[in-house]
């Protein structure tokens, strides 16, 4: 026999807190049944580390290590919903930050490949991942605006920090009938999300919501 929780069980608080973090998400258009049941899945409690610990199940961005932020999970939703990741799928992802996405998209691709330029971030989401079981993600730190030409070309291309133009070789490494999801415009102002599709004869452009991401800066990082 099972006890309802009482007002002051911290296990019945973090249950209400993940159910209105999901309501949350379908409120601002994460409607996919797949891409809400990957979300669902991972708990973005385990990403976020420190003083933001307590906000992790709130529809905000929040600081993580590196000078970076694991994104708003409205805007993974949504990013993740406009990539149409199928079972079969190889994903490449641009910008591992916390791990968070990548660990999303585990649960909808046949594999995963993720770079980041900080070998810290990197290093502390492969922990993650381990810890979480999630076999069919591959992460390393490298330049990820030259993408990763050795394991190219990708059914999916999806990149976490803005570019003035969509990368050319990202561009290049996307197969036929592809998709790549990216922030693109200036650091310092609105960036537009756009989705790029991959044709036999070129490239569709389609833009889907103002969004606001850290630069995707060249070479490998310091730390």
């Amino acid at each position: 026999m099972s006890e309802a929780p009482s007002g002051d069980d911290p296990g019945g608080d973090l249950a209400e807190r993940k159910m209105r973090f999901l309501f949350a998400l379908r409120s601002r258009g994460v409607t996919e049944a797949r891409v809400l049941t990957a979300m669902e899945r991972v708990d973005r409690g385990l990403f976020v580390k420190g003083l933001f610990a307590d906000r992790a199940y709130e529809d905000m961005p929040l600081p993580i290590s590196c000078g970076q932020t694991i994104s708003q999970p409205s805007v993974v939703g949504l990013m993740t919903q406009a990539l149409n990741v199928q079972p079969r799928d190889v994903v490449l992802e641009v910008g591992t930050g916390s791990g968070y996405q990548a660990a999303i998209l585990a649960h909808l691709a046949r594999r995963v490949y993720t770079v980041d330029r900080h070998r810290r971030l990197v290093r502390e989401a492969v922990e993650l991942f381990q810890g979480l079981g999630l076999v069919n993600i591959t992460a390393v730190a490298r330049d990820g605006s030259f993408g990763w030409p050795e394991q190219a070309p990708f059914d999916r291309i999806i990149v976490t920090a803005a570019a003035e133009d969509p990368p050319g070789p990202l561009m290049a490494q996307l197969k036929p009938g592809g998709v790549m999801v990216v922030p693109v415009g200036q650091s310092d102002a609105v960036q537009s999300l756009i989705k790029v599709t991959r044709h036999e004869t070129g490239f569709d452009y389609e833009e889907l919501r103002p969004v606001r991401f850290v630069p995707l800066v060249e070479g490998i990082a310091a730390d």
